[in-house]
């Protein structure tokens, strides 16, 4: 069994040598990087590889022009030949270095048990470096958890047949990643397993977090969400999101002072659900 860690940058500087280091320290070797370079002229890359060499065994470098991030991921994902994919951006990082070894190890329990592994996604929780807390996934992806709160791409191994089945739609600037999963969800057959352990520490502070996009941001998610969900299940979605106050749950969860009680508890009802 073999993973495809594809990390796609442009200028990255310090971040690329942060994230790779993660990489070539987990105990599990079974792994290959896809480096997907849009046209770096800091020259971090070409450091990173001469002073890092063995780095080179097991990374492909590809130069390619592209259109953005996700349009970077799909080119990426045409040169991977790992039988899960997972998308870690320039900075962020494995939360141990024991993550692959703990995956591999259950991939091997849901194929043993007769999953179809090529529509398998399996998912993990998620460090927030900017705020120091832990962001639980939720246990069980039903519609409303795709509606509220999927896990961080950072933290899904993908099946690579269902990224090369369904490429990132371009047509998202920031919500692409959030598309796809729905995808997987109420089309494309996947089964999604929580593997109770965290992933990846997820670097944030992106292009979805300025303010001047979070517009854009609530337009993406109500164009996808309407492509995928019946109106009788966005209504319901709506409603419950009215109902359990998600503006001021959001609030806290930003908030520096709140987040990580807000987190903590809302892993506990995670939990006992």
């Amino acid at each position: 069994m073999m993973f495809s860690i594809i990390v796609v940058c442009l200028d990255p500087g310090e971040k690329l040598k942060k994230t790779m280091d993660s990489i070539f320290g987990q105990t599990c070797k079974d792994f290959q990087v896809i480096i997907k370079d849009g046209g770096s002229r800091d020259g971090a890359l070409e450091t990173l590889l001469e002073e890092r060499r063995n780095f080179q065994d097991r990374t492909a470098v590809f130069r390619e022009r592209d259109r953005g991030i996700y349009d970077a991921m799909n080119q990426a994902v045409q040169h991977a030949s790992g039988d899960f994919l997972l998308f870690l951006n320039c900075g962020d990082v494995f939360a141990d270095e024991r993550v692959l070894e703990r995956t591999k190890a259950a991939a091997a329990g849901q194929e043993k048990a007769g999953a179809d592994m090529e529509r398998l996604v399996l998912y993990g929780d998620t460090l927030s470096e900017k705020n120091r807390v832990m962001i639980a996934s939720p246990p069980k992806i039903t519609g409303f958890t795709c509606y509220r709160n999927i896990p961080c791409h950072q933290s899904c191994f993908y099946g690579a047949a269902l990224c090369r089945e369904k490429p990132f739609a371009l047509q998202y600037r920031i919500r692409a990643d959030y598309d796809h999963f729905l995808w997987c969800f109420y089309r494309g057959g996947a089964k999604f397993v929580h593997m109770g352990f965290p992933v990846s520490s997820y670097e944030g502070g992106g292009y979805s977090e300025s303010r001047e996009n979070r517009e854009r941001d609530r337009q993406e998610h109500r164009q996808i969400t309407e492509a995928y969900m019946e109106k009788g299940e966005l209504f319901r979605c709506r409603a419950m999101m009215a109902c359990t106050l998600a503006p001021l749950r959001s609030a806290l969860a930003e908030s520096r002072m709140f987040t990580g009680l807000y987190h903590r508890v809302k892993k506990l009802i995670y939990r006992q659900g």
